[in-house]
């Protein structure tokens, strides 16, 4: 009777598509991990998302246990706390330093205590959040310091086998696109490190604790891990969906939706006739999503606290949206209904882009499956590239 009852338990845990994943979190006290961290001083890389399954943050771990000294911490964009807004300069304090203010790495003398540099913050797959350029800065600084660094893996929220859009062009390296390599990559953090390390020769004494359970082909909800915003508008897996496309956005005179419960879901301005491009997306039947007028008004960004004619992504189908092409389509929609009123920020959206083809393209009415394909080749290439580094099927 036992036996027939944990076969069933078992039979409705497979059956639910919901895996136990442990993270690298959940596995930092074990062995044979433990034994390069016991005894020694360390310095944490992390914010409000680095947590374990149940929710304990990797600082509060360390900090309480008596084989090892937690001697800094360090905080990317938004600070240790997840709590500031997007570009806001993050100040420092003792022992908690910003990558976000001064240096956007941690300097020799941030170092000048800590023996090995820990890695947990949770991603969302998409090359602008600029969580993984400070770990690409922080593999460098720790290769020219001389000591390890141990990155935490955890999932990519949007699947680890899916890669989507242009591959950044060299000349269009920044802060938001620290490598070239596609907007929708589909690697996990340890796989991002290990790919950083080898490809731009860092160097780096590098060290990944893998999850256990993990498959490429899971959602982040498909887990059984908590969702734990690792940013302010970054609430949701919802929002983590559509960001690889919709923070294109920024880069025109659209509203975003920041500023509202739904950033990234929603876009619209003032002088936006949400129903004719609604009309016209609709008529596109681009797949996976679907589009409704909402109005709204930002409490700030831009047009705070004016109303905004706007529209909402409603995601139908998520294994066969395509954000980057979705965005695309939004943009050439808005530019037929208004073709003087949309605006274009040419260097941020570039940089976003990583390169100036496709805002020219948009620009002359390029149809979007063209300029669609023509990244196609650099992408297939970057995915033979990444191949060697993936730790997971």
């Amino acid at each position: 009777m036992r036996r027939l009852l944990l076969i069933i338990l078992l039979a409705a845990e497979s059956s639910s598509g919901a895996s136990r994943v442990r993270t690298g979190a959940d596995r930092l006290l074990e062995e044979p991990y433990w034994k390069i961290l016991s005894g020694k001083r360390i310095g944490l890389i992390t914010n409000a998302s680095g947590v374990d399954s149940n929710l304990q943050s990797t600082a509060e771990i360390l900090w309480s246990h008596p084989q090892v000294r937690l001697t800094a911490l360090f905080g990317p964009e938004h600070g240790v706390w997840s709590a500031a807004q997007a570009g806001e300069v993050v100040a420092g304090s003792d022992r908690t330093f910003s990558l976000y203010g001064e240096t956007r790495r941690p300097t020799p003398e941030m170092l000048k205590d800590v023996d090995i540099l820990i890695y947990d913050i949770q991603e969302t797959g998409t090359r602008f959040y600029s969580y993984i350029s400070t770990l690409f800065e922080s593999l460098k600084a720790a290769a020219e310091k001389g000591i390890p660094l141990i990155v935490l893996d955890r999932p990519n929220p949007l699947r680890g086998d899916r890669v989507e859009g242009p591959v950044l062009e060299e000349s269009w390296r920044s802060f938001v696109g620290i490598f070239p390599m596609p907007i929708r990559y589909g690697m996990t953090p340890g796989e991002l490190a290990s790919f950083f390390n080898s490809e731009a020769k860092i160097g780096c004494d590098l060290t990944i604790v893998p999850m256990k359970g993990w498959r490429r082909s899971q959602w982040y909800d498909e887990t059984g891990l908590t969702w734990v915003l690792p940013s302010p508008n970054m609430p949701t897996l919802d929002t983590a969906t559509v960001y690889p496309g919709m923070c294109l956005i920024e880069g025109t005179n659209l509203s975003e939706g920041r500023g509202t419960t739904r950033p990234f879901e929603l876009f619209g301005a003032p002088w936006l006739d949400s129903q004719k491009v609604v009309k016209r997306l609709s008529s596109m039947k681009i797949p996976g999503v679907r589009f409704r007028a909402q109005a709204f008004t930002p409490t700030f960004s831009k047009y705070s606290g004016e109303l905004c004619h706007g529209i909402q992504v409603h995601v139908t189908d998520r294994n066969v949206f395509e954000p980057v092409v979705t965005a695309l389509h939004i943009l050439s929609a808005v530019q037929y209904i208004h073709t003087y009123r949309l605006l274009f920020n040419d260097s941020n959206f570039d940089r976003l882009a990583g390169n100036s083809w496709i805002r020219e393209s948009l620009r002359s009415r390029v149809p979007v499956q063209q300029i669609s394909r023509r990244w196609q080749q650099d992408l297939a290439e970057f995915k033979k590239k990444r191949e060697k580094y993936l730790l997971y099927r």
